[in-house]
């Protein structure tokens, strides 16, 4: 009878030790992998309309979209997500955000997103980075909009279908913008 108690408590024992490494394993890797993997910081000045679709679409968290447009060319349309800071108001609005956080800034024009991305630059923020070709370009790859105008848009068959969806979104990857 004692081999049987020896047997239980040794299964239970190597039970445990088994439980007790697969518990640590799964720690370890989740340290190191993570559950989504962080997308470095932005450093470059002008980023790819590509990239920060990818960004969203993949729910990658940390990052802000700025328009710079003035309020109600802001409301007609906009990227969806995105906050409207004009760019007189761009410096005091945007103390709100963290100096570290990654921002992508647009504008009316590839210029005017240079100005704000050097005026937040100026003021200490470390990850600005322009939208190149603002939000022509990410209408052109299909991005998500939002506003007055991009409301009145009647949904194309691709909202609804996952196939023409899947094959809207390889088209897109393929423009030059």
């Amino acid at each position: 009878m004692e081999s049987g108690k020896d047997a239980v408590e040794s299964a239970k024992n190597t039970v445990e030790s088994a439980v007790k490494n697969t518990v640590e394993s799964a720690k370890n890797a989740g340290e190191n992998l993570g559950v989504i993997p962080s997308e470095p910081p932005i450093h470059q000045p002008q980023s790819d309309v590509h990239a920060l679709k990818s960004r969203l679409e993949w729910g990658e968290p940390a990052f802000t979209i700025i328009d710079v447009r003035d309020h109600d060319t802001y409301n007609l349309g906009r990227i969806m997500g995105s906050m409207c800071f004009p760019v007189d108001q761009l410096v005091d609005r945007a103390g709100s955000l963290a100096k570290s956080r990654d921002i992508y800034v647009y504008g009316e024009s590839d210029e005017q997103a240079a100005q704000a991305a050097q005026l937040l630059r100026n003021a200490g923020f470390v990850h600005v980075s322009e939208l190149k070709g603002g939000l022509a370009a990410w209408k052109a790859v299909g991005g998500p909009t939002e506003g007055s105008i991009e409301s009145r848009t009647p949904p194309g068959a691709d909202d609804y279908n996952v196939v023409d969806r899947l094959k809207n979104h390889a088209e897109t990857q393929k423009k030059e913008v």
